[in-house]
């Protein structure tokens, strides 16, 4: 029997490496300091030049990213916040965590926030934009900062999924006040933990989150403000260069195999990712969709290929979210989409044979 195709696989990601990130795992070891120390601060140097961004701070996770980034910008009670319906919910409990109310917009047709329906959520106690650049491709960011500038609006980008990812040239995460990011293991820059970070361009924000991450300290036991306790650790950072180091060649990866995809997967019955002009794609995942989801995903486990859908309850129908007071039917694009999005397997080291048996399985499915 031919084993199952997972997802994703993580194993695969570290084998490619395996040395680089053993060797970086014992000199942190052995140094003795392991919670901001070098590592730490070399990460967030190398990172920032990365992106562009001028100053990059490393934090625990990205939902403590996102509510560090609402919490400095000072957004909290009796403040709006523009999101689009089709995200992840950390991303609305960024908001949320902070006191402010998240004010849903539907996305369109390549997964973004629909920007023709920004401006008319717009309202008095509209504080900032927030947007996720989905599944790893960017979101046309002119007219939303035209927008921020109108109306004098905060802008949080969440790039949770877009490591690389680029607008007319510029990366994710360095258009706003504030870009956020996630290095979950199964992300495109993933960790072997938990860890996040924040980019921006403006010093006194950087500060501010560097005071907040650490207890609300500039300087030991001396607190300035009620923070958190949200540090990147040093032996997540010391393996997060290694794998920084090695982005390019690990997006090329993903970009051809989600290339052939787009060539090789011919199903009327499927609907393939469409791509932006102005933008790349890094495939965090690739999201098709099937009018008959359950009877597709069935299909292919007997196959043995694996699926997970990116994802089944939108924000404004989850539980955790009962109290806004929405219902079925008040965001029919959203609620569409997770009906329909299905993520078929992508990961770094698939092979050849196995992408093959993805788009025979998805092209023989009727």
């Amino acid at each position: 029997m031919m084993e199952k195709i997972m997802t994703n696989r993580l194993d695969r990601g570290f084998y490619q490496y395996q040395q680089e990130f053993e060797d970086k795992a014992i000199e942190v070891l052995r140094s003795g300091w392991y919670v901001l120390g070098k590592e730490v601060a070399a990460f967030e140097e190398e990172f920032a030049a990365y992106t562009g961004a001028k100053y990059s701070i490393g934090v625990g996770n990205g939902l403590d990213a996102l509510y560090l980034a609402f919490r400095v910008l000072g957004i909290g009670a009796g403040d709006e916040v523009i999101v689009q319906g089709n995200t992840y919910i950390a991303s609305v409990m960024g908001i949320t965590m902070n006191g402010a109310t998240p004010v849903f917009a539907e996305p369109d047709d390549y997964y973004s926030i629909d920007v023709s329906e920004i401006e008319k959520k717009i309202t008095d106690k509209t504080k900032a934009i927030l947007v996720v650049h989905l599944y790893g491709q960017a979101t046309p960011m002119d007219e939303i900062c035209a927008l921020c500038k109108k109306y004098n609006l905060r802008l949080v980008e969440d790039c949770a999924q877009s490591h690389g990812a680029f607008y007319n040239g510029k990366m994710t995460g360095t258009f706003g006040d504030i870009g956020c990011f996630s290095f979950y293991p199964s992300k495109n820059l993933g960790a072997f933990g938990d860890g996040g970070a924040i980019v921006t361009d403006d010093e006194s924000l950087a500060k501010d989150v560097k005071v907040y991450r650490n207890y609300g300290s500039e300087k030991r036991y001396y607190n300035k403000v009620v923070g958190v306790n949200s540090r990147l650790d040093e032996l997540q950072a010391g393996l997060l260069r290694v794998r920084l180091a090695h982005m390019e060649e690990l997006t090329k990866e993903r970009q051809q195999i989600g290339a052939r995809y787009l060539q090789e997967i011919q199903n009327p019955a499927i609907r393939l990712p469409l791509l932006r002009e102005g933008c790349n794609h890094v495939w965090h995942q690739f999201v098709i969709r099937c009018e008959r989801r359950e009877a597709l995903i069935a299909n292919l486990e007997e196959k043995g290929i694996g699926t997970i859908i990116h994802y089944p309850i939108p924000p404004h129908l989850s539980e955790a979210y009962g109290y806004l007071g929405f219902q079925e039917g008040d965001f029919p694009r959203t609620e569409r989409l997770a009906k329909e999005v299905l993520s078929i397997p992508m990961y770094t080291g698939m092979t050849e044979e196995e992408q093959s048996r993805v788009i025979g399985a998805l092209n023989d499915f009727c």
